[in-house]
């Protein structure tokens, strides 16, 4: 077996592709699109994002302390493309992609209705990191659209649609292969 060697770059792929809402008070909300976004703690729930520092959302989130990390599925896929392509200072975002801002519970910044799954957070610290910020944040709220919800009660992945990104693409997420723990779980007899 051969394998390449290339230099260091980011290769751990595939990664979500979120559109994160931020805003200012009396200001119209914006949404960024990022791909650079991570669990990073159980308990409490934390997340993190990283922002380039040139981009309009980095000051809003930086001065609000404040975001929402909206998951993307496949019909929010061009807006996240657009959102990640535009700039907030020139476009209205939610009024270009014919989204809504949708209240949130705990925080200021809105979320975006049309996304499954809405993640409020609070920035707790700024990781000065080279080409882009890394904000790490507690998760105050989640929102899940209800239809998202199997009849147990859990969140339907399958039916959620989300997308992911790797190396310049969108891709929607594949089969299920397995649950946590099933390479060790007991065989039942037949």
């Amino acid at each position: 077996m051969a394998k390449e060697i290339w230099k260091p770059g980011n290769m751990l792929y595939p990664i979500p592709a979120v559109m994160v809402s931020c805003g200012r008070p009396g200001e119209k909300p914006n949404i960024i699109t990022v791909a650079w976004a991570g669990n990073i703690c159980s308990s409490p729930a934390m997340l993190s994002i990283s922002v380039r520092k040139e981009r309009f959302s980095y000051d809003i989130i930086k001065e609000t302390g404040e975001f929402v990390v909206n998951l993307t599925n496949t019909s929010l896929t061009r807006a996240a493309d657009w959102c990640g392509v535009r700039s907030g200072k020139d476009y209205d975002k939610f009024k270009e992609m014919k989204l809504t801002p949708q209240k949130s519970e705990k925080v200021s910044a809105p979320g975006i209705a049309e996304s499954p799954v809405n993640i409020e957070c609070k920035v707790k610290s700024v990781v000065e990191l080279g080409s882009h910020d890394m904000f790490i944040a507690e998760v105050m709220c989640v929102t899940v659209d209800d239809k998202y919800m199997d009849n147990k009660g859990r969140f339907d992945l399958k039916a959620a649609d989300l997308v992911a990104y790797s190396h310049g693409e969108y891709f929607t997420l594949g089969k299920k292969l397995g649950k946590f723990g099933y390479s060790v779980a007991k065989k039942k007899k037949k």
